[in-house]
């Protein structure tokens, strides 16, 4: 069995264009030691033939783990992928979401026992998505302020998760008000502890299956630790045509059982995958 510091788990669906940008960043990564699991929630031929391509001529290692589409249940798929990860310790993303090159160090760097960690996403604009070539991936260009501002961009106070490092990146992590939580597009933590919490719920569709299961982990003692200023990706823009009102509602629901009751493990997960 193949050794990984760590299993980079990518979620997709029929963004073929923007998997191929995200891939691109995965190949710039300063730390190599890892795998990738595509978990992809039923996408097209397109996607399929992408990521067969990277498999074929890319250094990276590459699962495409796939189910037949069926509406939103990118929870189903996660699961799947969970079982097959090689690597102990897991870092989710999504296939939007351009890594920078020190990502998979940084989280594998800042990695704790009974932690997981909470990383940042910087989101962009459509024409400057659209834009982004492999030579900006390579080049890093993507990651600099003073690109992006040359591509139109407006410099806000969020553009510090781009330029901070060292202690300011520290103290920027220590003090921001926004809470460290499991948010799918970029968080890390350990495989283990995701099995003891039986994975996603898999009743869930859109907004909010991911911060569920980070409030599962907590109930059974798991700290989650601010790093949105040290491990960055790029979010590159999408539409959410499947965004439901009543899914939101249940998913509310849901949730709202799970602090209520204080509960550890759903019965709705991985069990009911494997």
């Amino acid at each position: 069995m193949d050794t990984f510091k760590s299993s980079v788990i990518i979620s997709t669906y029929n963004q073929p264009e923007w998997l191929t940008k995200v891939l691109w960043g995965y190949e710039q990564q300063t730390e190599k030691n890892f795998e990738i699991l595509i978990a992809d929630d039923g996408s097209g031929e397109a996607t399929k033939h992408l990521i067969d391509s990277f498999i074929k001529f890319s250094s990276l290692s590459i699962q495409h783990i796939w189910q037949e589409d069926d509406g939103f249940q990118k929870t189903k798929i996660l699961n799947k992928a969970i079982l097959k990860a090689k690597s102990d310790y897991l870092i989710f993303t999504d296939g939007d979401c351009i890594p920078r090159n020190d990502f998979v160090a940084t989280h594998l760097k800042l990695r704790k026992e009974h932690t997981f960690l909470s990383g940042g996403y910087f989101k962009l604009p459509e024409d400057i998505s659209n834009s982004i070539s492999k030579n900006d991936i390579e080049n890093q260009n993507c990651f600099s302020l003073e690109w992006l501002q040359e591509k139109g961009l407006k410099k806000t106070f969020k553009s510090n998760k781009l330029t901070a490092s060292g202690f300011k990146a520290w103290f920027l992590n220590t003090f921001t008000p926004t809470k460290a939580t499991f948010d799918g597009m970029n968080v890390s933590g350990w495989k283990a502890l995701i099995l003891r919490v039986n994975g996603f719920d898999e009743r869930m569709k859109y907004g909010g299956e991911d911060r569920e299961v980070g409030e599962r982990l907590m109930n059974i003692g798991v700290k989650f630790k601010q790093i949105r200023y040290s491990a960055i990706c790029v979010h590159l823009h999408h539409s959410r045509p499947y965004k439901d009102e009543e899914a939101l509602k249940q998913n509310q629901l849901i949730r709202k059982f799970t602090k209520k009751n204080n509960i550890k493990a759903t019965d709705f997960g991985i069990n009911a995958t494997s």
